[in-house]
C-alpha cells in the first residue's frame, strides 16, 4: 500500500469519545487526513480488535491505511494495514517477519544515537518527535523544536512524519525542516468539526 504521510491522524480515546471514534476518524480523512494510527495505551486487546476492525471497515475504499500503535497481535488479528512501534515496544526485524513485506512498518525516533542504531532496512517510515510538548503523552523526550527536527530529517535514511503538539499553523515550519508530513492528535481528535480541523493543516499550501 502506498504510504502518504502528508497529514497522519493518531486517535485518541479521550478525545475521541464525544464524537465517537468511526465518526472522528471518517470527518478527518473527508478533510485530507492520508494515514490513521489507532492509539489506545488503556483498551484490552479484545476492545481494540474491534475499534480496529470498525476502523478498518469505515476506512475501506478511502486509500487511506490504517496502522495499529505498539500491538502487533492486534495489527494481525485485525488485518490492519500496519504497526506503529515505540523505541520500546518490540523488536522490529520481528514485527517485520510477522506482518509481513506488504505491511506498512514506522518507528518512533527522538535522538541522534536512536538514529544511528537503527537498521532501516525492514522499517517505512520514522516518526520523529516531540517536536513540542504534547499533553497527550506525558513520557515524551525532550522536544526537538523545528530546528531539532530539520537536524533529524537531515540524517534519516528514510521517509519522516513530525509529531509533538503541531497544529495547523505549524505545517508549513514542518515543510521548511523537510519532514515528509506531520502526525497529529489534539488537533484534529480533539475539535469540534474534525474534517475543518484536517483541512486546515492544507490551508497554507
Amino acid at each position: 500500500m502506498p504510504i502518504d504521510l502528508s497529514l497522519y491522524l493518531v486517535t485518541d480515546p479521550g478525545l475521541c469519545a464525544d464524537r465517537g471514534l468511526v465518526d472522528t476518524v471518517v470527518a478527518a480523512v473527508r478533510g485530507g487526513v492520508t494515514l490513521v494510527q489507532l492509539r489506545d495505551k488503556h483498551a484490552s486487546t479484545a476492545e481494540l480488535i474491534g475499534q480496529a476492525r470498525r476502523l478498518k471497515a469505515a476506512l475501506a475504499g478511502s486509500g487511506v491505511p490504517l496502522i495499529i500503535n505498539d500491538r502487533l497481535e492486534v495489527a494481525l488479528a485485525a488485518g490492519a494495514d500496519g504497526l506503529h512501534l515505540g523505541q520500546d515496544d518490540g523488536d522490529v526485524a520481528a514485527a517485520r517477519a510477522a506482518l509481513g513485506e506488504r505491511a506498512i512498518l514506522g518507528l518512533s525516533v527522538q535522538t541522534h544515537g536512536q538514529l544511528a542504531r537503527l537498521d532501516p532496512g525492514p522499517l517505512d517510515y520514522l516518526g520523529l518527535g516531540p517536536v513540542f510538548a504534547t499533553p497527550t503523552k506525558h513520557d515524551h523526550a525532550s522536544p526537538l523544536g523545528f530546528d531539532g527536527l530539520a537536524s533529524l530529517v537531515a540524517a534519516s535514511p528514510l521517509p519522516t512524519v513530525a509529531i509533538g503538539g503541531l497544529k495547523a499553523e505549524h505545517a508549513a515550519a514542518v515543510r521548511s525542516a523537510g519532514a515528509d508530513g506531520l502526525a497529529v492528535i489534539s488537533a484534529i481528535c480533539g475539535q469540534s468539526d474534525p474534517e475543518a480541523a484536517a483541512r486546515a493543516f492544507f490551508a497554507s499550501r
